[in-house]
């Protein structure tokens, strides 16, 4: 892959800079549960990215050929919330800030694009990496209509930033958030961290899939080192 030129990455947030896709899928399933809906961890996974009301409706869809209501949406998401809040924090993503560390000292500017609309989530990032992902360098839940896969997140980044796709890359770890990039015309990383199998984000688009963030700072530093 050719980085050269590379002035900006795009990160997706859980399961790229954070360990909580396990999390996100045990409280997902738990939480459609509560509400009487079938939901599997590997749909958890699959549909990664997707915003809160877009994975419930699908879940309403398949289960009774409806979207859900409002009410239906604001418990299953206050359910899943309220798990979450009480699941151990799994961590940072080991490797992650070596490769961070590394954009920063080649002035490399640093965004998040994610689907998660969840405060607590958000508000992590500042504690876990202080001073590298400013409010006005994220693309979240809040900020988009149609959530991954759709290409409104990564293009609304590329206005936002003010680079041009061929300056920029994306990481990410899920089919839907690759489907996402690629839709929006970028070059796309994809680094599995999940259930999946590499297969599944390879067949979705991404450009490399590599299992760990050490080898994802060995690229970088192939590519951007003189």
């Amino acid at each position: 892959m050719n980085l050269k030129g590379l002035k900006a990455v795009f990160f997706d947030m859980d399961g790229v800079l954070f360990d909580s896709m396990p999390a996100h899928a045990d409280c997902w399933v738990r939480s459609f549960n509560m509400s009487g809906l079938n939901f599997t961890h590997e749909q958890a996974y699959m549909n990664e990215g997707r915003t809160g009301s877009g994975t419930i409706n699908l879940a309403y869809n398949a289960q009774y050929g409806r979207n859900a209501t409002q009410v239906e949406i604001d418990t299953i998401y206050g359910n899943k919330t309220i798990l979450m809040e009480q699941w151990p924090d799994g961590g940072i993503i080991q490797g992650m800030p070596e490769v961070i560390s590394f954009l920063q000292s080649k002035h490399i500017e640093l965004w998040v694009v994610t689907g998660s609309s969840q405060k607590m989530l958000l508000a992590k990032l500042n504690t876990s990496f202080p001073g590298v992902f400013s409010e006005d360098r994220m693309v979240t839940g809040f900020d988009v209509i149609h959530g991954k896969p759709h290409p409104e997140p990564y293009l609304m980044a590329l206005h936002k930033s003010g680079y041009k796709p061929e300056e920029t890359v994306v990481i990410e770890n899920a089919p839907l958030g690759i489907e996402s990039a690629k839709a929006a015309g970028l070059k796309c990383m994809a680094i599995n961290t999940g259930v999946l199998s590499d297969k599944i984000l390879a067949d979705e688009g991404a450009d490399i899939v590599v299992k760990t963030a050490a080898q994802l700072l060995t690229i970088f530093i192939d590519s951007l080192t003189n």
